[in-house]
């Protein structure tokens, strides 16, 4: 079964590896069929605390970090991490 990928913003990084991602969603209505704005928080594992406020990142699903960490950040503002320009802030 493959693992599920969200894309999101981080809304805080004051834990120690360990980013907030807020992830929205559209659902449509069942009855008024208008299009309505979810959104919920996720708590992600980022190993090298690259990321910070702002950032937009993938997360993936993994197994069990801690009794609410389940995900972990594979991709920060379109770089995967560890790599030269995340870590650079793509200033060329």
């Amino acid at each position: 079964m493959p693992r599920r990928v969200l894309t999101g913003r981080v809304t805080s990084d004051k834990m120690d590896k360990t980013v907030t991602v807020l992830v929205d969603r559209r659902v449509i209505h069942p009855l008024y069929k208008k299009f309505i704005r979810r959104s919920k928080k996720y708590a992600a594992h980022d190993e090298l605390n690259e990321c910070k406020i702002g950032d937009m990142v993938r997360i993936e699903e993994c197994k069990p970090i801690s009794k609410r960490k389940t995900w972990t950040v594979i991709v920060r503002n379109g770089a995967p991490l560890g790599s030269a320009d995340a870590a650079s802030g793509a200033q060329a």
